[in-house]
């Protein structure tokens, strides 16, 4: 690979990092590709997570226009999450790492 293209690729893998890297956003994502969630029902699907680091999270989606916050206003308030279209584009990411995952887990258990 050329040098310049070395470069690009680097600077484009930290741009997704930066969009969907850490422990939680993969996560929130791949629960999202499934359908839209209320914050409670996403916080019990992910167990670890705090209150505070799912909020974050999914400000910081939101903000990057990954994720939709939809506020029904009604008593008791209703909010729901989903991903966007834009945010379906990281489908094929995240399915190719749930499979990288899934044969490391498996070649490291056969050692």
């Amino acid at each position: 690979m050329e040098k310049s293209n070395k470069f690009k690729c680097h600077g484009a893998v930290q741009a997704t990092l930066a969009v969907i890297g850490g422990k939680w956003k993969p996560l929130i994502l791949w629960h999202l590709l499934e359908k839209k969630m209320r914050f409670n029902e996403l916080q019990k699907s992910l167990q670890d997570i705090s209150q505070k680091m799912l909020a974050s999270e999914l400000r910081s989606l939101e903000k990057d226009g990954i994720v939709h916050r939809e506020v029904y206003r009604q008593v008791p308030p209703k909010v729901e999450y989903w991903i966007t279209p834009y945010g379906e584009s990281l489908k094929g990411v995240l399915e190719k790492a749930a499979e990288w995952g899934y044969a490391h887990k498996t070649r490291s258990q056969k050692k």
